[in-house]
């Protein structure tokens, strides 16, 4: 059995809603905060671009050692998260659209003895890779509907 044709098509096409998504939406209101509370729009996508680059390093780990166990992951200790939020709307789109494709070049062809190599999440307990694949994509999925909400929040503030 390979990966399931859910995960790897999600895996392949999810994160391109948000092209869709910020579409006709202007740097300004990408970066703008709508509540002082919530990320904005921009500091959402950074932590999606910055936590695959995480994703990547621990299905290497459970890929390469006898399962690990992860700390939740925090972005406001991150310091690439930091520092990428100085950074341009482009500049983080696309190492978000190049890492994926990287990610799905390298995930898609896994065997199933990959696949069933575990990591155990600190909430979650013992996970298989696939199962960590889908929460990673779940996690994406729920994050792409707040951009969604905040960009339609700021298209009717604008009258579109």
């Amino acid at each position: 059995m390979e990966m399931s044709s859910s995960v790897a098509t999600r895996l392949q096409y999810q994160h391109k809603a948000l092209l869709d998504i910020i579409d006709d939406l202007s740097e300004n209101d990408i970066k703008k905060k709508n509540d002082s509370n919530q990320w904005s729009i921009f500091e959402t996508i950074v932590h999606l671009q910055t936590y695959q680059r995480v994703f990547q390093a621990r299905v290497n780990e459970i890929r390469n050692s006898e399962n690990p166990q992860f700390e939740l992951y925090s972005p406001f200790e991150d310091q690439i998260f930091i520092e990428n939020c100085t950074k341009s709307v482009r500049e983080v789109m696309q190492d978000f659209i190049t890492t994926r494709k990287e990610m799905a070049a390298q995930y898609l062809p896994l065997p199933l003895s990959e696949l069933n190599k575990t990591g155990t999440h600190p909430n979650y307990g013992k996970l298989k890779l696939q199962h960590w694949m889908n929460h990673f994509l779940l996690h994406e999925a729920h994050h792409l509907y707040n951009i969604f909400k905040m960009a339609g929040k700021i298209r009717t503030a604008k009258g579109k």
